[in-house]
């Protein structure tokens, strides 16, 4: 078992004023099962037998997953209580309610469409709710948003392709921001959604591209969804660590990696949060941020993974503006409103550096 280091005091309070931006949470992975279980009762959906019945049941099923499908498994059941525009509302504002207590302000913020299109719900819905919690968010808590369509990479990429189609509308007013694969990585490697990639990257140029990539798969799952699907980003991508050249390639492009440590811990990615590559990463100049990813089913938000990262690696003050720093500079927002954040994690660095030097 690691060491764990201090993190009380006055370090505890500068991780939780530190200005955060989030670039990997899935907002169906915020569902909580108080949630969870009123949107059932609401909804009349019968949940399956096998299912936990009742809140502490599913918390204690949400803290023993033997592995990334057994989590999905879960995940996509909870996902058939989301019916109306109202629950996509009250589920994203729940989760900007309790990021903004962490001190968030950014998020770009996954959804999963076809896992509701699926099962009959529009396009339209999923959407219309999300904008609205999402304009709430920033008018009411001072948060900017942007969002990011994934496509589910264990569905075929022609089915992938037409919700990209589906979505065409909102690419087109600035609703959607990002486009993402997630699902289960290993089976799925991302050259099977090149397609997919090039009609947004031709179309909508100034749409984001990012993929999960490096989590159960090899560094070589990095480098194929740069080389094939063209992105900026990676999420996840703790695997880079078993390669220096990918390592290399990640710090000279400065494409930022979205690590959730928690999640890591909780679908067995890792033993121990010790054995992540935060170092490593730091060491080469990889810039990436810290995320929650699936908070509600891994047991913690965006500042509980900030905690255990300075647990397990004691990091200084200077190595978290650094990380703060280029969570910001890797976000796909404007200038102006990058320097209104940097600007805010100067502050906070300045209160705090004569305190914890």
């Amino acid at each position: 078992m690691s060491i764990e280091h201090d993190c009380s005091g006055h370090m505890l309070e500068f991780l939780k004023e530190l200005p955060k931006c989030e670039h990997h949470v899935h907002i169906e992975g915020t569902l909580e099962p108080d949630l969870l279980f009123s949107l059932a009762k609401r909804n009349n959906i019968q949940l399956p037998e096998t299912f936990p019945s009742t809140i502490a049941e599913l918390s204690e099923r949400y803290n023993n997953f033997a592995d990334l499908q057994d989590f999905l498994d879960h995940y996509y059941i909870g996902m058939s209580v989301l019916l109306t525009e109202d629950d996509f509302f009250e589920l994203a504002w729940a989760y900007f309610q309790k990021a903004h207590k962490d001190g968030l302000h950014h998020t770009e913020t996954f959804f999963d469409p076809q896992g509701h299109v699926e099962r009959g719900i529009p396009f339209d819905v999923v959407i219309n709710g999300l904008k609205r919690a999402s304009d709430k968010a920033e008018a009411e808590l001072g948060i900017s948003t942007k969002l990011i369509m994934c496509l589910l990479r264990h569905l075929p990429p022609k089915d992938c392709l037409d919700t990209i189609h589906t979505a065409t509308p909102h690419f087109e007013n600035g609703w959607i921001h990002g486009l993402g694969l997630d699902s289960s990585e290993v089976p799925f490697p991302p050259e099977l959604f090149t397609e997919c990639y090039e009609h947004v990257r031709n179309n909508f140029p100034s749409v984001g591209l990012t993929a999960h990539a490096g989590e159960e798969g090899g560094p070589e799952r990095i480098t194929n969804s740069i080389d094939s699907l063209k992105v900026t980003r990676i999420d996840h991508g703790i695997n880079s660590r078993k390669d220096p050249k990918v390592l290399q390639h990640l710090a000279d492009n400065k494409t930022l990696l979205s690590v959730c440590p928690l999640s890591n811990l909780k679908l067995q990615a890792v033993k121990d949060i010790a054995e992540l590559p935060i170092k490593v990463l730091l060491e080469y100049g990889v810039p990436f941020s810290i995320n929650s990813d699936d908070p509600a089913y891994f047991g913690g938000y965006i500042l509980d993974n900030y905690i255990v990262i300075q647990k397990k690696f004691g990091l200084d003050i200077d190595s978290w503006r650094l990380i703060a720093e280029n969570s910001v500079n890797g976000s796909w927002i404007e200038d102006e409103r990058k320097n209104e954040i940097l600007k805010s994690i100067e502050l906070v660095y300045d209160k705090y550096q004569p305190l914890l030097a």
